[in-house]
């Protein structure tokens, strides 16, 4: 009873003016409410950022007026450095933020003021180079249009995709019911302030889900432009999109830029040694990352262990369901596990082939279903030309590649990795490489079961041409050397990141020679591929 009437008066206080602002000065001032949503980093560091940022040589050049935003202690604390780094370029930022802990978590409206004055506190530092506005303090509009409303609703929807890891959500569960209000919450926020700032630019992560993805359809829907950016595995580099969604890694206007022309006998090196350590499952370089969990034991091995003979292999490499870089990635499947359903539900007719469906190993870090769950429901017990490599097996997946005679994939590198080796694959899901010239690309289910069937009559015939294999070492350089852009603070290094790079020294002619056009590509100036 009294934990009820606690929550009762949370709610009750929550709604009155300054309650949880007053209680926060009076019991715990500048510190957080709880270790999940903590600043103290950025509170220590903050002062210095702002001092060099203020002491940047190029303060006094004419710049835009970007609206930064960020949500949760992370991204906060990484966005006010990005914020402050473009205010120290010239640019007048306007900075926005959402003070929530855990996108999936609920939190009562008195705790969470609370957390919104300690972030209002902190960030007030950083004033007048960062203009504070959190969205949680903004007048909302009273309703959104229709279509907006719909954009936001397909946001929450992959939120709670992204959450729990599976495609086949209920829109009445408790997750969605929360996304949904805070995401239509957001947005009326957002309409308003951004309606108010005309900004010149929308800059913020990702762009694609939570309150980013929000905060994109928002900015989209009033035509103002956006750069949307996030991390992958190499240190010192970041993926950037104008006008789009990042995670979507939309590389056509790069490769259309970059395709003619030929690599030098130094990059064909630097790709040859990537691909080697990607194969052997080392680190290399600047790349933090191992791709497999043991070393490659050859295609003899791997085909004694799983027990498979003569007849073609077909490999299935799959994606973690529910990441973003598959949601909305369909083309002609309403979800990468109903592409899955359907494409073992085809083999299990099919034991004149050997079918191997490889879990990504990055399902390890992962809480959501495997796909290994998706296979058993449609084949309980699996034939016997049907092998099922879990994530967790000692099996190094380019042994496999070196067997196989077809690659099936969704969106993952895997794909563009057969395709060096010169084995067929139908990509059938939006990934970055279809349609560049090395993949079967079908656009329909009728056609990806005719072009299944007619590589599977006579798989050699359907491997790659020198020039096709050419062309996906080629891609393959450019993709991983080239369409990153030099970024002096990865999210995940960043402490560090800012020890090698602190702002000072990203504002001397050493840092903008190095991280310069990245800076101007973030604040919207085109992309010179």
């Amino acid at each position: 009873m009294n934990l009820i009437s606690k929550s009762t008066l949370k709610e009750l206080l929550g709604g009155l003016p300054l309650t949880a602002e007053v209680y926060w000065l009076l019991r715990q001032p500048g510190k957080p409410l709880t270790a999940d949503f903590s600043l103290k980093r950025m509170q220590k560091l903050l002062p210095d950022w702002v001092t060099q940022a203020q002491a940047s040589p190029f303060r006094g050049q004419a710049g835009k007026h970007i609206f930064v935003f960020g949500m949760m202690r992370y991204w906060i604390e990484h966005t006010a450095l990005l914020g402050l780094a473009l205010a120290g370029l010239g640019h007048k930022i306007t900075y926005s933020y959402l003070p929530y802990a855990r996108w999936y978590k609920p939190i009562d409206r008195f705790n969470l003021r609370r957390h919104n004055i300690y972030a209002q506190t902190l960030l007030k530092q950083a004033e007048p180079l960062l203009k504070i506005k959190p969205l949680l303090a903004v007048r909302k509009t009273s309703t959104l249009p229709e279509e907006l409303e719909q954009a936001i609703e397909m946001v929450a929807l992959h939120d709670t995709q992204y959450t729990l890891q599976v495609e086949d959500v209920e829109q009445d569960s408790d997750l969605y019911r929360l996304r949904l209000e805070r995401d239509l919450a957001a947005a009326r926020a957002a309409l308003a302030l951004l309606q108010r700032e005309q900004p010149d630019l929308v800059l913020l992560p990702n762009g694609t889900i939570l309150e980013f993805g929000v905060i994109y359809q928002v900015a989209q829907f009033i035509h103002i432009p956006i750069v949307t950016y996030e991390f992958g595995e190499q240190q010192r580099r970041l993926w950037l999109a104008q006008n789009g969604e990042v995670m979507r890694q939309n590389t056509n206007e790069f490769w259309q830029a970059r395709h003619e022309q030929a690599l030098t006998d130094e990059q064909w090196t630097q790709v040859r040694q990537l691909f080697a350590a990607r194969q052997r499952g080392s680190l290399w370089e600047n790349f933090a990352m191992r791709w497999q969990g043991v070393p490659s034991e050859g295609g003899a091995k791997v085909r004694q262990e799983l027990g498979l003979d003569d007849r073609p292999i077909v490999l299935l490499a799959t994606n973690v369901i529910g990441d973003s870089l598959t949601l909305g990635r369909q083309v002609f499947s309403d979800s990468m596990t109903g592409w899955l359903e359907r494409t073992v539900q085809f083999f299990a007719g099919r034991a004149d082939m050997q079918f191997v469906a490889r879990i990504h190993p990055g399902e390890l870090i992962t809480k959501g279903p495997s796909v290994a769950d998706v296979v058993k429901r449609v084949l309980p017990e699996l034939p016997e030309h049907v092998h099922l490599v879990p994530a967790d097996a000692k099996i190094n997946t380019y042994d496999i590649v070196e067997i196989a005679d077809l690659g099936l994939v969704y969106t993952t590198t895997a794909g563009m990795e057969m395709a060096m080796s010169g084995i067929p694959v139908i990509a059938v899901g939006n990934t970055h490489y279809r349609g560049k010239g090395f993949t079967l690309d079908p656009a329909t289910w009728e056609e990806y079961f005719e072009t299944l069937n007619k590589v599977l009559v006579n798989p050699q015939g359907y491997r790659l041409s020198k020039e096709q294999v050419e062309k996906a070492w080629h891609y393959a350089y450019r993709f991983f050397f080239e369409y990153p852009q030099p970024f002096p603070w990865h999210l995940l290094h960043m402490k560090k990141d800012l020890e090698d790079w602190p702002i000072e020294k990203v504002m001397s002619q050493e840092g903008q020679e190095m991280f310069g056009n990245t800076f101007r590509y973030l604040a919207g100036e085109p992309i010179e591929w």
